[in-house]
């Protein structure tokens, strides 16, 4: 039997047939889980580190304007009259919730990305800023649906000043009074503006992934000091945008179930404007910025080195 053609010389005037190598194996899949676990680890990093300020904003958000001088006066006070573990108030939400949605948020994020570069940006190297920007969009609202009652929760509890004005024993009393007021609908009630705010996270990280990039080409900084510059400076910029509609979701979230004054997101922010004027949409800011910086930067360091880690 003679042997196979592409054994054979080839004959004077002819082309040698030169074999094509295998085909490449296709990428290891990611890990598809990993941003779930590195998130649990973010959302604790980000309650010890920000829950204090967080309070401060929201009783500025909600409170009259005669009750607090600013930020200062907000802290004073509530250390003076309740002591220092009231800036902790309503932390076991946030510390289970935290956990929860960012663990949603960035391990639904890290498969957007996934999906975002194998079926839109297929023919770039890596993901492009704006197929990050995309990504945050649709962890954005993916993650609302934890956020709406975890948010709500924290908030009522946050502006309970006194044992005139406590109404909640705590947060699983909260919830359940809230289900039985107005069933599943009186927990939910701010979920549209939630995903409103929570589609500025276009601008956290578009910029964040800008910023990074700009960071490993134009430093000598180390990952992890990368990792925590991008992330404050990311969350500063979300945070000076997606402000004003923070205001109107909290406002919409402290309202009565049974009887609200708000039945639309528009009402909440005319409501808002016309008690506060345009000052109104920013009262809060200064410690919500004080604490954008830490919380966000050694939450995202953290997600980073889980990432890193399980890789």
């Amino acid at each position: 039997m003679s042997s196979p053609a592409a054994s054979t010389p080839a004959k004077s005037g002819q082309i040698e047939e030169i074999p094509l190598p295998p085909p490449l194996q296709p990428a290891v899949p990611q890990n598809r889980y990993a941003g779930f676990v590195a998130g649990i680890f973010s959302g604790v990093t980000k309650l010890f580190v920000g829950h204090p300020f967080d309070t401060i904003k929201t009783r500025l958000q909600t409170a009259p304007v005669e009750q607090f001088k600013g930020p200062l006066d907000c802290f004073l006070q509530t250390t003076r009259k309740e002591g220092f573990r009231a800036l902790y108030k309503g932390a076991t939400p946030p510390l289970l919730g935290w956990m929860a949605m960012d663990s949603v948020q960035l391990g639904s994020l890290h498969n957007y990305r996934m999906l975002m570069k194998q079926h839109v940006f297929t023919d770039w190297e890596k993901l492009p800023p704006i197929g990050h920007a995309i990504s945050g969009i649709f962890a954005g609202w993916t993650v609302s649906f934890v956020a709406a009652p975890i948010e709500q929760v924290k908030a009522r509890l946050q502006v309970q000043y006194n044992a005139a004005t406590k109404t909640y024993t705590g947060p699983i009393h909260c919830a359940v009074t809230l289900y039985k007021q107005a069933g599943i609908r009186g927990l939910y009630r701010g979920l549209f503006s939630t995903m409103i705010f929570r589609s500025y996270f276009f601008f956290l990280w578009g910029s964040y992934d800008i910023m990074t990039h700009w960071a490993k080409e134009n430093t000598k900084l180390s990952t992890a000091a990368i990792n925590f510059w991008a992330g404050g400076l990311s969350a500063q910029i979300f945070w000076t945008l997606a402000y004003p509609s923070d205001v109107v979701k909290q406002t919409i979230m402290i309202d009565s179930v049974t009887q609200p004054k708000f039945k639309r997101w528009i009402d909440a922010a005319k409501y808002v404007y016309q008690t506060r004027g345009y000052r109104g949409f920013f009262r809060g800011f200064v410690p919500s910025s004080i604490r954008a910086f830490p919380a966000n930067a050694s939450a995202l360091a953290m997600f980073e080195l889980v990432m890193r880690t399980m890789a």
